[in-house]
């Protein structure tokens, strides 16, 4: 009886967490790519993903805050994406996948420096055409 109640627990801490992370596909719309150019306002390099928000300034002279989702923390680590790689104040140009709900959202793939500089911050399994 122990050892099935054990069993029984462990599944429950294995697939709550699962069943809470939500899917890119369900949250992205692949068909409809999205370029925008900016400056970083603030970066959050927390878990389950790391956040990045982008000012971009529109034709009649507002700004929208773009906010960008990317890779977990520990993955961008391994790809050698440090937490110090996109800063308040830099210039970018992020290219990525807009949120299915129309909002100011997107899914951050590539960021790009003026240097030509480029780094990859997208989830997994999520990528743009060349």
């Amino acid at each position: 009886m122990r050892a099935r109640f054990l069993a029984v627990l462990i599944a429950i801490v294995v697939a709550v967490p699962a069943l809470a992370h939500h899917s890119a596909i369900a949250e992205y719309d692949l068909d409809k790519p999205v370029k925008i150019s900016g400056t970083v306002t603030r970066v959050e390099w927390s878990n389950p993903h790391i956040w990045f928000f982008v000012d971009v300034k529109n034709p009649d002279g507002t700004v929208t805050n773009w906010g960008f989702s990317g890779g977990a923390p520990g993955v961008l680590q391994r790809r050698g994406v440090s937490r110090t790689a996109l800063k308040p104040g830099d210039q970018v140009v992020v290219q990525g996948f807009r949120a299915k709900d129309g909002s100011f959202n997107g899914s951050g793939d590539t960021v790009t420096f003026p240097d030509g500089r480029r780094v990859f911050t997208a989830m997994e399994g999520l990528k743009a055409q060349p």
